[in-house]
């Protein structure tokens, strides 16, 4: 027989997950000379006394705050692969986790903090209220820092924060060292804020989908050709982003400019069409009560012409609520925060939550707290990707 060559074809299998228990031996050693016994110190765990390693702490908390697997779920999952772990068992390692991490999430928060333009948001939270057979609203809020549609090299970074309501304060408190320009919806929250070296920006976006809830709910023409002009603008926007804020506030000035100009013309005429009460009068209202801010964007390169960055931070959680439903208590909604925090700026940044995760829960106890930047996901962009297996 003589080789005419071969056929090779793949299919693609899955292996299941598995636990491994990793044992520490430490021998005795005595000295019959000076009477003295002498052992090597124990490795430092991240949780004292705790029987689950780093990789096992990463993987609970990626599968409840990045895969929206409720910890009740998971215990399900773990007793089918043969281990036993209860719900309460879980729930102390994510607080005990979230504890260890929050030196972590203030650094991020201290970077995140310093930049020149933040997109705000917020979304409520139900926490639950023992003794009370229901659940009160809590708020989840969240601070991103995205610079790269200008053609910024900063790594971008997105920080949660948790409140018991949605008082105007809590936003205050939050941004209180932030200086420069926030790009937010028309949260009235915000608007002890401005002018305090804050400078607001509107956001398009909401500006439009006031337009689209009519044009879906009324079939209005007026609505329609008001989505028309506005996607006129993003029409713009597709083809300068990445660019250097020089060039994209150049283009935006000679394009956008006029566009700007006839809609607002429009806006006005339209006004004075419609009922004085409709929700197409709500709709012009809104944009022409914020035209300065809204048209913020023209002007300065730097800027983007909507609060997407905030809202697309916030799609997870708002996935995650339809599984885990409520979070048990404030405590929780301040553990949630913290995680959301670092698995949202590892997905900006493109890095694996999980493994960022791993390496950190397995190092964090034993770095020095004044070098805790050092483990900010994109400080650790390279070692996670030289500590990839080639082929995965």
């Amino acid at each position: 027989m003589r080789r005419l060559g071969e056929d090779t074809s793949e299919m693609l299998e899955y292996v299941p997950a598995s636990f491994r228990v990793v044992r520490h031996v430490r021998p005795k050693l005595a000295c019959s000379r000076c009477d003295r016994i002498v052992q090597s110190d124990a490795p430092s765990r991240p949780i004292a006394r705790g029987v689950a390693g780093p990789g096992l702490l990463a993987h609970v908390l990626v599968a409840k705050y990045a895969d929206h697997l409720p910890l009740y779920r998971q215990s399900e999952i773990y007793a089918r692969e043969g281990v036993e772990l209860e719900r309460s068992t879980l729930a102390d390692w994510v607080g005990s986790t979230s504890a260890l991490l929050q030196p972590l999430v203030e650094a991020l928060a201290k970077e995140t903090l310093r930049a020149g333009k933040l997109h705000a948001d917020d979304t409520p939270v139900p926490v639950l209220a023992p003794g009370h057979g229901r659940t009160r609203t809590g708020r989840l809020w969240v601070y991103v820092r995205d610079d790269r549609p200008a053609g910024d090299g900063v790594p971008p970074s997105v920080l949660f924060r948790y409140s018991a309501d949605r008082k105007g304060e809590r936003p205050q408190d939050h941004l209180r060292t932030f200086r420069g320009f926030l790009q937010a919806d028309g949260y009235a929250g915000y608007n002890r804020l401005y002018g305090n070296g804050v400078v607001e920006v509107a956001c398009w976006a909401h500006a439009r989908r006031k337009f689209h809830d009519v044009y879906v709910d009324k079939g209005s023409e007026l609505a329609q050709e008001a989505l028309e002009r506005i996607g006129a603008l993003y029409d713009i926007e597709n083809g300068i982003r990445g660019h250097s804020p020089a060039e994209r506030q150049a283009e935006r000035q000679a394009r956008a400019g006029p566009v700007l100009e006839e809609l607002q013309r429009w806006l006005d005429t339209s006004l004075c069409r419609v009922p004085r009460r409709s929700e197409l009068a709500a709709a012009i209202r809104y944009a022409r009560s914020r035209w300065a801010q809204l048209c913020r964007y023209r002007d300065d390169g730097r800027l983007e012409i909507d609060n997407s960055a905030a809202e697309r931070a916030l799609r997870g959680v708002a996935l995650g609520r339809k599984n885990w439903l409520f979070a048990g208590s404030d405590a929780g909604g301040q553990r949630a925060a913290a995680i959301y925090s670092l698995i949202e700026t590892c997905k900006l940044n493109g890095i694996d939550p999980e493994a960022y995760l791993h390496h950190v829960l397995a190092v964090i106890a034993d770095h020095p707290i004044n070098r805790v930047a050092e483990l900010l996901p994109w400080n650790l962009r390279d070692r996670l990707a030289s500590d990839t297996p080639s082929g995965t």
